[in-house]
């Protein structure tokens, strides 16, 4: 089983930045995608951002040009950029992550325990 560990989530004002991370660790052969989601209070858990293995990208279009999504493959760890921020940016972030375990087995249902991030005057 892998643990997905965040970090870097808090309170900032609109127009705001914060840097969110993501480090995986346990029985892990390799990753494929990785990515963060959020969820705010009483909506559904919504896709942010994605990135491959080879660091192909793809955003939600509410958070084009304002977060970038990057990761370093030695690391087992993805990062979330956040810019911009505003106050419908207001949620738990989760990270998620595909992996391929020691042994074979492959499952893409990894979840972080999710991170805070409160944008706010």
């Amino acid at each position: 089983q892998v643990q997905l560990v965040e970090s870097g989530g808090g309170l900032v004002q609109p127009g705001g930045s914060l840097r969110l991370s993501c480090a995986a660790s346990g029985r892990i052969f390799s990753i494929y995608d990785m990515g963060w989601y959020r969820q705010a209070p009483g909506k559904q858990r919504e896709l942010v951002a994605t990135i491959t293995s080879g660091g192909t990208t793809d955003y939600a279009d509410s958070v084009k040009g304002r977060f970038t999504i990057s990761r370093d493959n030695a690391k087992n760890t993805v990062y979330l950029q956040m810019d911009s921020l505003k106050p419908e940016d207001t949620a738990v972030y989760y990270c998620n992550a595909d992996v391929r375990y020691m042994g074979g087995y492959r499952s893409r249902d990894n979840w972080g325990q999710g991170t805070q991030v409160t944008v706010s005057s």
